[in-house]
């Protein structure tokens, strides 16, 4: 057994430099994994679209609102101007650190029905079917002026009488 020379610890010199080496490799590889993880894409699913074997189930001229929504289940939108169409819609949005979410697919099921309510027609679409809409960017103007809380509340101060308080 070698005689140790007074004043040495263990641990020290080149033991703790292994260690220091170990924890630096150690710390590469998470920032190598964190890294690769950053680059896989984030996938989002949006919205439901009944299977084809659904809504293959559905007669065109036969079936009734209820009928639909028993196959398929209720639409979370309809026509906006009357109950005349039913439609389910669902998107798959990716998204790669940094960049902005991108949507990859949309598929659309849209059920018409007609004056009573039997389906009427039944048709698919997909993102590729879609067409752009511009978005008009003008804004209607509130009476609401840009106050705080406390502004709006101070201003109230006196606009009341206690006839209002009292019925």
């Amino acid at each position: 057994m070698a005689a140790r020379t007074p004043g040495h610890r263990p641990g020290t010199g080149i033991e703790r430099a292994g260690r220091w080496r170990r924890a630096g490799l150690l710390g590469a590889a998470v920032a190598v994994s964190a890294a690769l993880a950053a680059c896989s894409p984030q996938i989002r699913h949006h919205g439901y679209v009944p299977d084809d074997s659904l809504v293959s189930g559905i007669e065109v001229g036969r079936a009734t609102r209820d009928d639909v929504a028993a196959a398929i289940g209720p639409p979370r939108a309809t026509a906006l101007v009357s109950d005349d169409a039913w439609f389910y819609v669902g998107s798959r949005w990716e998204q790669r650190a940094p960049r902005p979410a991108v949507e990859v697919s949309r598929d659309l099921l849209a059920i018409t029905f007609d004056g009573r309510g039997v389906v009427s027609n039944i048709e698919r679409f997909t993102l590729q079917d879609g067409q752009a809409v511009p978005l008009s960017r003008r804004v209607t103007q509130t009476s609401v002026r840009e106050q705080g809380l406390f502004s709006r509340i101070l201003s109230n101060v006196g606009r009341f009488s206690a006839s209002d308080l009292v019925d």
